[in-house]
């Protein structure tokens, strides 16, 4: 009995301790009292306003306010404080985050300039009066503050450049008030009302991205005209900049940790939670198209479901795999081809309704609409409309014919959407393919025009043709009454079911269509798989890295070659006997050694060249030279004074002048011992050129702060980017190793003896 009661009260202490454990759900903001940890980005005002109301919090900063919503939900913190609405657009994407209802203060949104330029300000003013009179304010507060899901697109603003350039200084990671779109376009509330401003002006707008804390130095040394992301008004900031009157009232919020319920709980097996129709969505996350056909009937049909609206289908399945909706919408003659590649979904509700299909057309082009209208029923007459039916919508064949064209009559410029997937529209092998684009082919070659395919996003077509900036789209449109206030339609090419489709764990009863693969376990490679792909190829994600990759090799080896030059110059006044010469060598090495690189970088930006309007890039390569040319100089200085003197006076004896000696005696013996340090500073230069950022430099590390921006994925792109900087430094010091070889006698012959016995 008695070692049945010891195990008793063992089991009881265990099961208090983990009672224990269990975290308790912030609700409101008197639970974060107590020296609560509070995340804030640096250089914002947020930790001064959280002391403020919690006099006793410990506050951790962060590069950015994604950051500080992955401590919060990593438990590194317990909430982080920064602007409402950009706190809401990321807890939109990114489950396991909240926002609590309640505001630490009101704040203001402004736009600043340098106090001097008071013109600009009231521009800038009446330019916002004039928004907010004629309607545009309140589109721009729907384009970019919807209640779920990502803004909308940029709107088409034409500007002129007679008077000349208005330069904008932003922080691109500030979704949605100023962020890099699919298309690498810096766009946002502040960049919109920016361009108005430009347009008021009558001038061309050139956005500056850099990073948070530097905005208002780059202002005040005249690198930009104005700046604006999210940028509360604030009385320490007026001191050196001028405020325009508040374009937007937001407030600090804080967000916390959601354990109400655990957001990595797999769907339960047990059948009376499934869903068994589409009468179990009403309160459920709906993925949708935005600006589709499937997005307005949801809205109306589910006022109760949370709409979630993705730009591409890539992005809106994604969502549905990793669980950030619960069904999505979607065309049911692509479900083929969209189940081959991820054989775990399945169909909820099959034909929910059905809708023609046609192609769009601006409302001004009568003639191209009667063309299109003539040639449908020349090809449905001839047969050649039942062929391309049955190839690709009934037999699910995925090659295209050969379609002959004179291309004599110019260009057809057709908007498509190249990952709607078969039989529509894939990329196969390089080359666009589906039934919409043998259809927009064979148009073309019948009124003799090139084909020109324009890839957009879904919810940019009718915004680019009403525009002209295509002449018509054939990606599977459905026509619908609002859509015909906007553009014309041709007449119907095809009549398209929607589904609605969702995890077959998530489904009592999945329908499924013919050769439907069985769904199998998600394994860690199918993860690692899947983050590549959305972190990577997604909306073409790797151009970023490319890019950033190209400026830090850039920097690293032009840096190292104008350090090397200063660093020889600098050991050469080192070494000299002239008092005032070895003195201002001993103070540069001083000063450049003692001064944080940062510092130095930003210093020789925003001081040494405020009035200059010259490339950050170069003010990179200014910096990291003149650092790495004093770490440089006192190698040389080092290696050079390690050699016996007595072989420069046997040099001298023997007939050799200084110059000659110094080439062929001491200096290939200084290059053996400078060589191995040399590679070790080349390599920490490389590293150190992560924080270009703060100049406006788009580096390797930038680029991933932009992914993580876009993806809200914390560890990928930041591993990804580890990665290739250990790859780079691996590279340089196996190539700087032989170097090393063909310098050191002993190691040349060493190595000749290896090759010879092998």
């Amino acid at each position: 009995m008695n070692t049945c009661l010891k195990l008793l009260i063992f089991f009881a202490v265990l099961a208090l301790a983990g009672c224990g454990n269990k975290e308790v759900q912030i609700t409101n903001l008197n639970m974060l009292k107590g020296g609560k940890t509070f995340a804030v980005p640096t250089g914002t005002a947020a930790d001064q306003f959280v002391l403020k109301k919690f006099p006793d919090a410990k506050i951790e900063y962060y590069n950015g306010v994604l950051d500080c919503s992955i401590a919060v939900k990593d438990g590194k913190a317990d909430a982080a404080v920064y602007d409402l609405p950009i706190l809401k657009n990321i807890t939109a994407k990114n489950d396991g985050l909240i926002v609590l209802p309640e505001l630490l203060f009101d704040d203001q949104y402004g736009f600043a300039v340098r106090m001097q330029d008071t013109a600009l300000k009231t521009a800038m003013d009446k330019v916002l009066a004039e928004l907010k009179a004629d309607g545009t304010y309140d589109d721009m507060q729907k384009r970019w503050f919807p209640h779920h899901g990502n803004p909308a697109t940029m709107p088409d603003i034409k500007l002129t450049s007679e008077n000349g350039i208005l330069k904008f200084g932003t922080a691109a990671v500030t979704e949605p008030m100023s962020f890099m779109d699919s298309n690498q376009r810096i766009v946002g509330f502040d960049v919109e009302y920016a361009t108005y401003i430009a347009k008021k002006l009558g001038k061309q707008i050139e956005i500056v991205d850099m990073e948070f804390g530097a905005m208002i130095p780059a202002l005040m040394s005249g690198k930009v005209d104005m700046i604006g992301a999210g940028l509360s008004i604030t009385e320490e900031r007026a001191k050196s900049v001028l405020f325009s009157q508040s374009y937007y009232p937001s407030g600090l919020a804080a967000v916390v940790k959601d354990v109400s319920r655990d957001v990595f709980e797999e769907v339960p097996e047990e059948t009376g939670t499934k869903m068994k129709s589409i009468d179990d969505i009403k309160t459920k996350r709906i993925g949708v198209l935005l600006g589709s056909i499937h997005d307005s009937y949801a809205t109306k049909t589910f006022p109760n479901a949370t709409i979630l609206q993705y730009q591409s289908l890539s992005d809106m399945l994604f969502g549905l795999n990793s669980d950030k909706v619960d069904v999505v919408f979607m065309d049911h003659t692509g479900l083929k081809d969209v189940f081959s590649k991820n054989p775990e979904l399945g169909i909820l509700a099959e034909n929910v309704f059905a809708v023609d299909i046609a192609a769009g057309l601006n409302q001004d082009n009568d003639q191209l609409r009667e063309q299109f209208n003539t040639f449908l029923k020349e090809i449905k007459a001839n047969g050649i409309y039942k062929d391309m039916t049955d190839r690709w919508m009934d037999k699910g064949l995925s090659d295209m014919p050969e379609i002959k064209n004179s291309n004599t009559n110019g260009q057809l410029k057709v908007g498509i959407v190249s990952d709607l997937g078969l039989p529509t529209t894939i990329i196969k092998d390089g080359q666009l393919i589906g039934f919409d684009i043998e259809m927009g082919q064979r148009f073309a070659a019948s009124i003799g025009k090139e084909y020109v395919p324009i890839d957009l996003q879904f919810g940019a077509m009718l915004a680019s043709v009403s525009t002209n900036k295509i002449d018509m789209i054939t990606s599977s449109l459905m026509i619908t009454g609002e859509r015909k206030k906007q553009i014309d339609f041709s007449d119907p090419y095809y009549n398209s079911g929607v589904s609605i489709i969702a995890k077959k764990t998530a489904i009592d009863r999945p329908f499924t269509l013919k050769g439907d693969p069985a769904a199998g376990e998600k394994s860690i490679f199918k993860s690692i798989s899947d983050s590549f792909y959305n972190n990577i190829i997604l909306e073409k994600r790797y151009l970023h890295i490319f890019n950033g990759l190209a400026v830090t090799m850039i920097i690293s080896i032009l840096a190292a070659f104008l350090g090397t030059i200063i660093g020889g110059l600098v050991c050469y006044m080192r070494m000299s006997k002239g008092k005032l010469i070895s003195g201002s060598a001993k103070l540069y090495i001083s000063l450049l050694r003692g001064t944080p690189v940062l510092v130095l970088l930003m210093i020789i930006y925003y001081v040494v060249f405020a009035s200059v309007n010259i490339n950050p890039l170069f003010v990179a390569v200014i910096a990291f030279g003149l650092n790495f040319g004093a770490y440089v100089s006192e190698m040389f200085r080092t290696s050079i004074e390690g050699i016996d003197k007595g072989q420069t006076e046997a040099a001298t004896a023997g007939g050799f002048a200084k110059i000659p000696t110094f080439i062929y005696i001491i200096l290939p013996q200084a290059l053996r011992s400078i060589l191995p340090v040399y590679k070790g500073e080349f390599i920490s230069l490389i590293k150190m050129t992560s924080i270009v950022g703060y100049i406006a430099v788009q580096d390797l590390t930038k680029a991933s702060d932009i992914i993580r921006s876009r993806t809200f994925d914390a560890f990928f792109p930041l591993l990804m980017v580890a990665f290739i900087y250990l790859f780079l430094a691996w590279l340089l010091s196996w190539a700087l190793g032989f170097v090393e070889i063909s310098v050191d006698p002993k190691r040349k012959r060493a190595k000749k003896m290896m090759e010879v016995k092998g």
